[in-house]
């Protein structure tokens, strides 16, 4: 049984479950084979995990590619891939500096997809830029229930990174949008159904607490937002013992991020970070699980189908 995947960076998804072997002999045995595109394929995520060439051989060669008649893995290193592999991306492992609209630095490296693999960029760009700058800001994707969970648990622990603080960042119109507000209706000051939709928000900062890091939570601001709702989640968040920033890079570009730029400076002078895991390395992956599904994502217990039980080690 083939379980790897194929890889092309095309949006069509008639492309995700196709059958081949269709034709000759030549053309190989029929049979169901599948495409993803290069942010879903494992080899991204192990490309962002990596910290030299040596290591990424090592996982490379760990990749399961199929698995034999008697159901034991065949994995890259078994087929004598990983050399052939490992030359392909021996540019792409590089990390890759850019410059914005306002000319800043800025290394982009890799972007393995959250809801797949850990959502976070390359570990060999963080540790460079951690070599260049006095302060490092690296994004954790799809929110701070499964991208920062992940960012800590997943990258921080294998690169042996200690963050000092974390930015949540929020908007008006998102929250009111939680609490029962109609799209059409976002532009409108509605503080009711803002505090309904800030337990949302406060649900990620009792998260991130639980990971003893500072946090700053920042507003995205747009022109539609009252003062009345900016002074609501300001008071609401300090509350929590958060720092607060509005954010209106939105509208006046680098300029309408120094107020959260101070603001992320005063609390890594101030406010010391007690980094730690949501759960230690040794744990079981079912007890993993259940402590991410339980404590980040507020499930009751967890349970599992007979083919997700089945891929359980």
């Amino acid at each position: 049984q083939i379980v790897w995947k194929r890889c092309l960076d095309m949006n069509d998804r008639v492309l995700r479950n196709i059958v081949v072997g269709m034709g000759s002999k030549m053309d190989g045995v029929v049979r169901e084979d599948h495409f993803v595109i290069t942010v879903a394929s494992e080899i991204m995520a192990i490309l962002c995990l990596a910290n030299d060439m040596h290591d990424l051989k090592d996982r490379l060669g760990r990749i399961i590619v199929a698995y034999n008649y008697a159901g034991e893995p065949v994995t890259a290193k078994d087929l004598n891939a990983v050399g052939a592999m490992a030359a392909l991306l021996k540019d792409a492992i590089k990390p890759n500096m850019v410059q914005t609209l306002e000319h800043q630095p800025a290394l982009v490296h890799g972007g393995p997809f959250a809801n797949i693999a850990h959502g976070c960029n390359s570990v060999r760009a963080t540790k460079m830029a951690l070599k260049m700058a006095d302060v490092v800001v690296t994004e954790a994707g799809f929110g701070a229930d499964l991208g920062a969970e992940k960012f800590f648990d997943i990258k921080c622990r294998k690169a042996d990174l200690h963050p000092d603080a974390v930015v949540l960042v929020a908007t008006v119109r998102a929250l009111k949008y939680n609490g029962g507000v109609a799209k059409d209706d976002l532009k409108e000051e509605n503080l009711d159904a803002l505090k309904k939709g800030i337990v949302n928000l406060e649900k990620h900062i009792e998260n991130l607490h639980k990971f003893g890091v500072p946090i700053v939570v920042t507003l995205n601001s747009f022109i539609t937002d009252t003062k009345a709702e900016t002074d609501y989640i300001k008071e609401f968040v300090e509350n929590l013992g958060c720092e607060f920033a509005l954010s209106e890079v939105w509208e006046k570009g680098g300029k309408g991020g120094i107020e959260l730029a101070e603001k992320v400076l005063k609390t890594l002078e101030e406010k010391p970070s007690d980094f730690h895991f949501l759960y230690p390395e040794e744990m079981t992956i079912e007890d993993k699980i259940k402590k991410i599904a339980t404590e980040i994502y507020g499930a009751a217990d967890v349970s599992y189908s007979p083919a997700a039980r089945k891929e359980l080690p």
